[in-house]
């Protein structure tokens, strides 16, 4: 026999994305770890840009967190302590705002093209940097 449990939406749960008041979303299931935060053995730093909850990232951006939560490793322990803040599931029925996600992707594309944008066009200021370090050090030694 089904239990009852108490359906959200993905917008309801990503608007509990604060320290003090954080919902993960796991293989459909609600999770409200705000309790567990001091404990998590990553640290509580619950923010878009930290690689130490990137569950709790992905809900910020509106997403399903599973896939996160399955490649940092959890042991079996750790998945049977995350049943116990389990306090709904995820209503399939109503629409995931694919416009956060859609926005998130393309954020992330534009980030790292920047990134390898500017690693192109300057890379020679650490290398001339360098260069010059080297031909100083050289000049240095043949002085004395």
């Amino acid at each position: 026999m089904p239990t009852l449990t108490k359906l959200y939406t993905m917008q309801e749960a990503s608007q509990h994305n604060t320290k003090d008041d954080c919902w993960i979303v796991i293989d459909g299931k609600v999770y409200d770890v705000t309790s567990y935060l001091d404990e998590h053995p990553g640290g509580d730093d619950v923010n878009n840009e930290s690689p130490k909850w990137p569950a709790a990232n992905d809900l910020l951006e509106g997403k399903d967190a599973t896939d996160d939560f399955e490649d940092a490793g959890h042991s079996k322990s750790a998945k049977e302590l995350l049943q116990s803040f389990c306090i709904g599931e995820l209503d399939t029925s109503s629409p995931i705002i694919p416009e956060l996600e859609i926005s998130s992707k393309r954020e992330a594309v534009k980030y790292s093209e920047k990134l390898m944008d500017l690693t192109k066009q300057y890379w020679t200021i650490p290398v001339a940097i360098v260069g010059i370090s080297v031909l100083v050090g050289f000049l240095y030694l043949h002085k004395k």
